[in-house]
């Protein structure tokens, strides 16, 4: 069988690192070299100068080998229950860069009266995954109710199992596993541990390895990308690490 796909999230070396390493561009070649297939770039950390250069992202990303992939910081349904009338803007800037897959929140998900969503999705060769985030929204009853109508409409939207999220709703992943993965096609690795009232992301080898098991509930053809915390003072020996590691499992 084909290893899966391995995927670099930018948003795993922090925030100020990426800054300070000159923005996602400048990651492109540490995250080739450690051997990763591809890269999730993350809008919430574009310069409004960054928007304006999608088509040199693009170059750049090809002229390193890499997918890429796309995750914008919002919400499919905001909380009226409205399609999010930004998310032909989101695809279109995933088209530019040259991203295959488009990572959005559910948001409150009420119904699928909203015709247009047919139209945006048609409109654009980027498919839309679906990601269970860190609100109540995103807990396994309401993604069983969108995935399951979206599956009876025949709309061309998949999931992004973020592993770790369901600590933060206060679910079990494997419960969630059982019932989502047929609909999964991109997958967030991420361990969480309890911090203070709430949760946050660790190093894979920082956790009892029970990732391996959900990992494996999950299907084995899915890209696995690495959103978990990646530091340390050779950012590439680290990153080479785990990419060898979410192959090899």
């Amino acid at each position: 069988m084909a290893h899966p796909e391995i995927i670099v999230v930018t948003a795993a070396y922090g925030t100020h690192k990426v800054a300070e390493l000159g923005g996602q561009t400048a990651l492109l070649p540490l995250i080739k070299a450690a051997g990763a297939d591809g890269v999730e770039i993350r809008r919430e950390l574009f310069s409004e100068d960054d928007l304006l250069q999608l088509h040199s992202l693009n170059k750049a990303i090809a002229q390193q080998q890499l997918s890429a992939s796309y995750s914008v910081p919002e919400a499919l349904w905001l909380e009226d229950g409205s399609l999010n009338p930004r998310l032909g803007q989101f695809l279109l800037e995933a088209e530019q860069m040259g991203a295959k897959r488009l990572k959005i929140a559910l948001g409150h998900f009420v119904d699928l009266s909203d015709a247009s969503l047919v139209e945006v999705l048609a409109a654009s060769p980027v498919t839309v995954v679906v990601e269970n985030d860190q609100t109540p929204d995103s807990k396994l009853a309401p993604m069983q109710t969108f995935f399951h109508r979206t599956c009876d409409a025949a709309l061309p939207l998949d999931m992004t199992f973020d592993m770790g999220n369901w600590q933060w709703t206060g679910e079990d992943a494997m419960q969630a596993a059982a019932q989502l993965s047929r609909y999964v096609s991109y997958i967030h690795v991420k361990a969480a541990v309890p911090h203070g009232e709430s949760f946050r992301a660790v190093a894979l080898d920082e956790t009892d390895g029970s990732w391996r098991v959900l990992l494996q509930a999950l299907p084995a053809d899915a890209p696995r990308g690495i959103e978990f915390p990646l530091e340390g003072e050779d950012l590439l020996a680290v990153t080479r690490h785990y990419v060898d590691l979410l192959r090899a499992v």
